[in-house]
């Protein structure tokens, strides 16, 4: 058993200790917005944040989560209206969409260690997400437009 806050909701589940968070989010939680990408933790897809930090839902075992807050895409902002989710839509980034919720969660983490990046910093801390259809433009743009929404608002990622 592991008894854990996700999104802000405190969750028990009946699995394996062992089991991946991310079948436990997708499957037992019913959150749906995290993707299984490689099931290594090398894609990024399954991107969630464990404490407020970036972590590869697919290769972290749930009992390593116990006590924890986990967020995943859809506690970030329910409504969409994270400026990472808004520049996400206005800038057009996905094409096929499956790496996004990891993209923006990734970049969320992002933009609270570095609220003005650099190109070079966006470059560095999003390297381990991959997006198969190379939308890598548009996501730093997003993140620079996101960034500056939230500097011109006084929030933080």
């Amino acid at each position: 058993m592991a008894t854990f806050q996700i999104n802000g909701r405190a969750v028990t589940v009946d699995v394996d200790s062992d089991t991946p968070l991310l079948w436990v989010i997708r499957d037992d939680v019913g959150l749906t917005g995290t993707k299984f990408g490689c099931g290594i933790g090398m894609c990024g897809a399954c991107t969630v944040h464990v404490g407020g930090r970036p972590t590869r839902s697919c290769i972290t075992p749930v009992g390593s989560v116990d006590g924890a807050e986990v967020t995943t895409i859809e506690g970030l902002d329910p409504a969409g209206r994270h400026p990472l989710q808004k520049a996400w839509v206005d800038l057009q980034v996905p094409q096929c969409g499956y790496c996004q919720s990891g993209q923006i969660m990734q970049a969320a983490v992002l933009l609270k260690d570095f609220p003005e990046p650099t190109d070079q910093d966006i470059d560095a801390v999003m390297a381990g997400n991959l997006c198969r259809c190379m939308t890598y433009v548009r996501i730093r743009e997003a993140i620079k437009q996101a960034a500056a929404e939230l500097k011109e608002t006084g929030a933080h990622g």
